[in-house]
């Protein structure tokens, strides 16, 4: 028994002596452009915390305008005021954004259609890793409907005027989680049981699919389109989660820093040349394999919310999207 607390011991010693270098290795890649981006207008979904906030405030340290995207405007304003005073950046802004409800979704982009005639850059960070049995307002998963959902009604309301404003760039965080999702299109509201825990990694998955579909269809328009993993983050996205917040206190010495997780983000929204690699999936500033993807795609042809040419339009699909309109969604 002794000697197998010694070697547990000697085990966790050698981790935490190593922990620095283990960090660094996971971190991936850093945002390394200068690019200043003065006068550019920047979204950012779910800024008010985590990855999100720190993209927030490179952004506006960069001199963008830039919109808090949130569902808790209190926190909004108080990320807000705690760029505000960081960035010597007076243009960052906190509107209302509910992800779970269609009709805040599109009362927010009514809004901003009506106070910006540009939109540069849309990112799509905020998330929600839910393990019960959740329901949006609209009665889609809540894991599928805020993460997947709500983010492709947002950029289909935005994108004429991301176009307008081209070259334009929008965002979707996804993860390398997504390896472990299937999409179920059969059973978008989750009436049909299945294992709650991998509803994250499914909306991962629409996330890198969507990403892929969109950039095939707005190809020459001046818009591109990214995917990115952030890496393992101490952020707050499994506070929902009793095993998961053990683990992240357990491990926080090894998972990246939210300043570090946002560094993907900045890049793709940045750096400069990326247009030839519109569609693409990002961890650290380096292009990922993205072989289950495209046989899905194939098989597929992302007809979760896309219509068109090609596009398998099902009944049960159909019927499920239309409870929210997004049946007469196309690009």
């Amino acid at each position: 028994m002794l000697a197998i607390l010694g070697l547990l011991t000697s085990v966790f010693s050698l981790l935490y002596v190593t922990a620095p270098s283990i960090r660094k290795f996971f971190a991936g890649g850093v945002c390394r452009t200068t690019v200043q981006v003065p006068g550019k207008v920047v979204v950012i979904t779910g800024a008010n915390t985590g990855i999100g906030k720190e993209t927030a405030r490179e952004l506006a340290r960069r001199g963008a305008r830039v919109y808090i995207a949130c569902r808790d405007v209190l926190k909004g304003e108080s990320a807000a005021s705690e760029i505000r005073a960081d960035t010597k950046n007076s243009q960052v802004l906190v509107r209302k954004l509910d992800l779970s409800d269609t009709r805040s979704i599109r009362a927010f982009a009514e809004g901003f259609l009506a106070e910006e005639k540009q939109l540069h850059i849309l990112i799509n960070n905020a998330g929600v890793m839910m393990f019960s049995h959740s329901k949006t307002t609209d009665g889609f998963e809540i894991n599928l409907g805020v993460n997947h959902l709500g983010h492709f009604l947002l950029t289909y309301l935005l994108l004429e005027r991301l176009k307008e404003s081209a070259p334009a760039r929008v965002v979707n965080l996804s993860s390398v989680i997504h390896h472990l999702g299937k999409i179920h299109f059969h059973n978008f509201r989750g009436e049909e049981p299945y294992r709650w825990g991998f509803a994250y990694c499914h909306s991962k998955l629409a996330n890198l699919l969507f990403t892929r579909e969109l950039a095939k269809r707005i190809q020459g328009t001046g818009v591109t389109t990214y995917a990115v993993h952030p890496g393992i983050v101490r952020s707050e996205l499994a506070r929902h989660s009793f095993l998961c917040c053990l683990f992240w206190r357990l491990f926080s010495y090894f998972l990246k820093s939210v300043q570090e997780g946002a560094q993907t983000s900045l890049h793709c929204a940045l750096a400069e040349g990326l247009e030839p690699l519109s569609g693409k999936y990002f961890r650290g500033t380096y292009i990922r394999n993205l072989a289950k993807v495209a046989f899905l795609y194939l098989r597929a042809s992302f007809p979760v919310t896309a219509r068109g040419p090609g596009c398998l339009q099902g009944p049960e699909i159909t019927k499920q999207l239309s409870a929210c309109g997004m049946s007469a969604v196309s690009f």
